[in-house]
């Protein structure tokens, strides 16, 4: 069991290789089609990096899930939703209100997995309709017309010394993830349900709770990323979660996470984000049409989980 979440392992030197092969070819691009190399602007790099923290929250959620052996499919919605009702609480209570939203619908994720015994897959999309059902509801089927807080605005938008602070929120949580995982008994638990959710009770972890406190922790990094969404866009919008959830799954199993669990680091995640937004930046700067980036993005993501994502777990 691997619980040495800053190693190089071979999934990230990949991952780290296709970074450089990228930057490589948008800097040729830029170079021939521009005569500049605005592709490694620090400026640029920084701007990606910001667009990498809201893929790249929802992704370290999801990942505490997939270490699981589960999955959470509720997630562009639980983000939708926690923007659309920050928004529309507003004020002080803004982001309050935003993580209670995405607490109370991981605790109904955590509990139907847990205690329902409903294939983590089924329950959760059943859970996404729902929240997708409410939120049209609520606004009529029209775009909502609540604005975002100054707060939100500037954890979305701001820099401090040059760094943006979409970023230095990502990497808060994912100290906070990283020390659960290696310091805490939940992170022990997680890896050994990952590997064997029945090894694990018979031993006396009480694994309801690891499974409800780890589709919190999803939910909450997805609410998260959804008010920074929001205050980046100055504004919550239905549908707005919807592509994020399978580059955040491609984020997590990229950058080595067992997709059946037990086996993961959050340094692969972080990597494995940053990927797939430069990947989406090249080919728009590119120019290339829509049907073509669907086309490379797709082989892009198969290739290397073909190299690496098809291995055992690594038993405990």
């Amino acid at each position: 069991m691997s619980f040495a979440f800053l190693q190089i392992d071979k999934p990230i030197k990949y991952a780290l290789g296709f970074i450089v092969v990228i930057l490589i070819i948008g800097t040729a691009y830029t170079l021939v089609t521009q005569g500049t190399m605005s592709f490694l602007s620090p400026n640029y790099l920084l701007q990606q990096l910001q667009v990498a923290s809201y893929l790249g929250l929802v992704a370290t959620g999801m990942m505490m899930v997939i270490l699981l052996g589960h999955i959470d499919l509720s997630v562009p919605w639980t983000l939708t939703t926690a923007a659309m009702v920050a928004t529309a609480v507003g004020g002080d209570m803004a982001i309050p209100a935003g993580l209670l939203t995405g607490l109370a619908i991981g605790l109904v994720n955590g509990l139907g997995v847990a205690f329902l015994r409903v294939p983590s897959m089924i329950f959760t999309l059943g859970v996404n309709t729902v929240l997708q059902g409410l939120m049209v509801i609520q606004t009529g089927g029209f775009s909502p017309q609540s604005h975002s807080t100054p707060i939100m605005e500037f954890l979305a938008s701001d820099s401090i010394l040059g760094i943006p602070m979409a970023l230095l929120v990502w990497l808060a949580i994912a100290a906070l993830i990283i020390f659960m995982l290696n310091r805490m008994p939940m992170g022990r638990y997680i890896f050994a349900m990952g590997n064997r959710e029945s090894a694990a009770y018979l031993s006396g972890i009480n694994t309801r709770v690891i499974l409800i406190g780890t589709f919190v922790i999803c939910s909450l990094c997805a609410s998260i990323a959804g008010m920074l969404l929001a205050g980046y866009s100055a504004k919550a919008y239905q549908g707005m979660g919807d592509l994020y959830l399978l580059p955040a799954i491609a984020a997590v199993v990229i950058g080595g996470t067992n997709i059946l669990g037990g086996k993961g680091t959050f340094a692969g995640t972080f990597v494995g984000a940053i990927l797939i937004v430069l990947l989406q930046s090249v080919l728009s700067v590119m120019q290339m049409p829509e049907a073509g980036r669907q086309v490379i993005y797709g082989c892009v993501i198969i290739g290397m989980l073909l190299v690496y994502g098809r291995g055992d777990k690594k038993e405990s």
